[in-house]
């Protein structure tokens, strides 16, 4: 299965955070699954981090690249198809960090690990 991880979702797995949810956790665990992570998560880490809402013992940068190579999770790009579904939505959410994931879910054909219920609006499949 192919999963797309929200920003949270990412946060709280490398953390060990209890605020995962146990069958989310075991979706990122498997190893037969293919786990990606939004350009736009790492961007909407990079604002939280500048606002100081977010903190690493280590610079954002490098944790984020190691957390995905010893997690296996894959970097998914922005494409410009992503980008043209989102001018194409309907307004069910208004986080655009999200709209992106909604989107490139849609065009990857991915299912979303996350916990936001905002999601469920749209034709796709998020799991928790």
């Amino acid at each position: 299965m192919r999963l797309l991880l929200d920003t949270h979702t990412f946060i709280w797995f490398v953390t060990d955070s209890p605020r995962l949810s146990p069958s989310a956790k075991a979706l990122i665990e498997d190893e037969l699954n293919e786990k990606l992570l939004s350009t736009a998560s790492i961007w909407e880490m990079a604002i939280k981090h500048s606002l100081g809402k977010l903190r690493f013992d280590l610079s954002l940068a490098t944790f984020v690249k190691q957390q995905m190579v010893q997690n296996s999770i894959d970097l998914l790009s922005i494409e410009i198809d992503h980008v043209a579904i989102v001018a194409t939505m309907p307004l069910h959410h208004q986080d655009p960090f999200n709209r992106l994931l909604i989107a490139q879910a849609i065009v990857q054909q991915v299912s979303i690990v996350g916990m936001d219920s905002a999601f469920d609006a749209y034709s796709i499949q998020r799991l928790w």
